[in-house]
């Protein structure tokens, strides 16, 4: 996102409020809609040496219409207030437009995490959940792992939690399956975005074995993006992390290195940018790393037919409008990775339940989720004559004011 484009917060609720005129919902009622209900800033102090540092931190709760909120934690260093409010909204719309009953939260740490010992980390999230644990819990708002973070981080947020509130794995979920984690959650994003891939393909009856996909990002979602997407037969053929990207037209085998660390550790004959993955030529392009990296300075060199959002926001709404004139078909975020929550949704019930499914099971049911999260955005797009974005807005704000409405909030 450039510097004269709308906040992310912004851009989120320009979509809330076009889908509340299409539903004919009042004024009033999208700007409830719009904001968030709670939002708590803190300060963590971190022992660095012999001094301290302060960071700062963030928990945004946006809606408990539909149930507990539910988001993950970023240790980033570019998390702002604004950053957080805009994900945490996304995560109503997300939750809804699946069809689970949660609804939006999300939180952050305005740090480096890649300059951070285990040590530190570890002090780090457990004093945000210590200044956070009277707003959390398994009926109110249920963490998970985000951008530098993981299923190690989760475990000691869990951890604190125990040690305050007593016994209650699903207070957080994306945890180590030893943990009271789940199988399949850790590979559930990245299986979501691959399967909605396939489909959008099938949809446009377009061959899935052999189609070309291009990727931007090699983390939790990227990879498993990836592995997933050979798995069902199409072509990866050029993929980038922060080191720099690595292509071939023949198709990269990811089951080779997905468990490298870092592209950087691959030996392969063609070499890239990191932002040049997004100007392969491909039959399918899937951003899964930050937001805003297709903008108004990029976007005239993209060179896919179809754009899976695996990363939240990463396209500018410029961006977003001008592809689509040009005939790029694009799957919003907020469908495209919404397999991570769904994920999480079928770890937090087995952890309510104190039952464990079988992976299969869980893969199962996600498939058969996404496919039909997936096909409900596209009869509603058709209904309305508009693009899947909005689509998939309609669908969501229209559960959420449902929601409102029935509770007696709105009238």
């Amino acid at each position: 996102m450039t510097h004269t484009e709308a906040s992310a917060f912004e851009e989120v609720n320009e979509k809330v409020a076009q889908a509340g005129e299409i539903l004919g919902l009042k004024s009033g009622v999208i700007s409830a809609l719009s904001s968030c209900e709670r939002e708590v800033v803190i300060s963590i102090p971190l022992r660095r040496g012999d001094d301290v540092e302060v960071l700062t931190g963030y928990r945004v709760q946006h809606s408990s219409a539909r149930g507990p909120r539910k988001g993950g934690i970023r240790f980033h260093q570019a998390v702002d207030l604004d950053e957080v409010r805009a994900l945490a909204s996304l995560m109503t719309w997300k939750t809804a437009l699946i069809d689970v009953p949660f609804g939006g939260a999300k939180g952050g740490v305005a740090v480096d995490a890649s300059l951070l010992t285990d040590i530190e980390k570890e002090e780090i999230i457990r004093r945000w959940t210590r200044s956070l644990v009277h707003v959390l819990g398994h009926h109110r708002d249920i963490p998970a792992p985000d951008m530098g973070t993981d299923s190690k981080t989760m475990a000691w947020l869990m951890d604190e939690f125990h040690r305050l509130e007593g016994f209650q794995p699903a207070c957080v979920t994306g945890k180590p399956v030893e943990l009271f984690g789940a199988p399949g959650r850790e590979e559930a994003t990245g299986r979501g975005v691959a399967m909605v891939a396939a489909e959008t393909l099938r949809q446009h009856s377009v061959e899935v074995q052999g189609a070309t996909v291009a990727i931007q990002g090699f983390g939790n979602v990227g990879r498993y993006t990836a592995l997933v997407c050979q798995e069902l037969g199409m072509k990866v053929i050029a993929i980038s992390d922060v080191t720099g990207g690595i292509k071939d037209e023949k198709g990269l085998d990811i089951k080779k290195f997905f468990g490298k660390k870092s592209l950087a550790d691959v030996e392969v004959n063609e070499r890239i940018g990191a932002a040049e993955v997004l100007e392969v030529e491909c039959d399918v392009l899937i951003p899964a790393a930050l937001g805003g990296v297709i903008n108004s300075e990029n976007m005239t060199r993209i060179n896919a037919r179809f754009i899976i959002e695996g990363a939240n926001q990463p396209l500018s709404i410029s961006a977003d409008k001008s592809l689509r004139e040009s005939g790029v078909f694009i799957v919003p975020d907020i469908l495209a990775n919404s397999g991570g929550v769904m994920g999480s949704y079928f770890e937090w019930t087995q952890n309510i339940q104190e039952f464990s499914w079988p992976i299969e099971r869980f893969r199962s049911e996600l498939d058969t989720r996404m496919e039909t999260a997936f096909n409900n955005t596209n009869r509603v797009a058709e209904k309305y004559s508009v693009d899947l974005r909005t689509a998939a807005f309609i669908v969501a704000v229209g559960r959420v004011s449902e929601a409102f409405k029935l509770r007696g909030s709105l009238i």
